[in-house]
């Protein structure tokens, strides 16, 4: 059966990391290699990771000298050394169910046109408080790329943490490595790109779970406004390339203005100016008001919620 590469990035996650790598060990699907990856940790990190070393399971470890600053260069990395055609990238304070690689690979085998496959995932906070659960309403299912892109992708993301998918390494190849260029929201872009060359499989299992914690740097970066100012570059990106619509790009920046509204008086005036430029950049004069007056009248309902999902 085909080998899967799991690669397992890890920066300062040493209290995550044993049960990380078990729950890959634990697979139920055998055919496996695990590569882990340490971006110069300073907690004992390096010392986990040692009690691995040996493993028959364990491909490579590779441990910077100097830290990368950059998860997506730690993917190309972990990339560069694996052995499969199928590549699982293993988030380090992550964990998932056994079964998790088999009803993925399962999926993926049935249709060899499909360059990815995903399960569901629960948001965990804490030690094990659910926040939130993603869903499917189905137990399984094909979609053609570039639907997946108009109806998964946008205006929010399905995939919202890597730990959740499997995808081909030949679908990797083709695509560009500008995902790299991005500090936040690269794999938003990675999977993008990945979709415009074939299917998508999908199961509705739950079977990943993805931490959050006071190290995250999405909840971080949310705060800060600094994945605001990335993602609205993404997509206008997208739209002057024409892989987006007009419509698509407006339905993302009303969805997006409801989320910094929440934030907005929070943040610096010189990052206020530049989100604001690109809210209304490109846009419609008409787009442009109804997204403005969109924070008078929904910016006090929409801070509970947001707050809710960052907390």
């Amino acid at each position: 059966m085909p080998m899967v590469s799991v690669i397992i990035p890890n920066y300062n996650h040493a209290e995550y990391l044993h049960q990380r790598i078990q729950s890959v060990l634990d697979q139920t699907w055998p055919h496996f290699e695990i590569i882990i990856l340490d971006d110069c940790s300073t907690d004992n990190s390096k010392q986990i990771i040692e009690e691995y070393r040996y493993h028959d399971k364990v491909g490579a470890i590779i441990f910077n000298p100097v830290n990368s600053g950059s998860t997506f260069k730690q993917w190309i990395k972990g990339i560069e050394v694996c052995k499969s055609e199928f590549v699982w990238i293993a988030e380090s304070d992550d964990w998932c169910e056994p079964t998790f690689l088999d009803n993925i690979m399962n999926g993926l085998l049935k249709d060899d046109t499909c360059v990815f496959g995903y399960c569901q995932s629960y948001i965990i906070e804490k030690i094990n408080h659910i926040k939130w659960i993603s869903n499917y309403p189905y137990l399984d299912g094909y979609v053609e790329g570039n639907k997946f892109i108009k109806d998964f992708m946008m205006p929010s993301q399905a995939i919202f943490n890597a730990s959740m998918v499997v995808w081909r390494r030949s679908a990797f190849n083709k695509i560009s490595k500008e995902f790299m260029d991005y500090k936040f929201c690269g794999d938003w872009l990675f999977w993008i790109e990945m979709s415009m060359h074939g299917n998508v499989f999908i199961t509705g299992k739950v079977l990943n779970y993805f931490r959050r914690h006071d190290k995250d740097v999405s909840g971080k970066a949310n705060l800060s406004g600094d994945s605001f100012l990335e993602e609205l570059n993404l997509f206008h990106s997208l739209y002057k390339r024409k892989w987006i619509s007009y419509k698509d790009l407006f339905t993302f920046l009303k969805h997006e203005y409801i989320a910094y509204k929440a934030i907005e008086k929070s943040l610096k005036p010189a990052k206020r100016v530049a989100i604001s430029q690109l809210f209304s950049s490109e846009l419609e004069h008409k787009d442009a008001l109804v997204i403005y007056y969109m924070g008078f009248y929904s910016k006090h309902a929409v801070k509970k919620i947001f707050n809710s999902l960052i907390s």
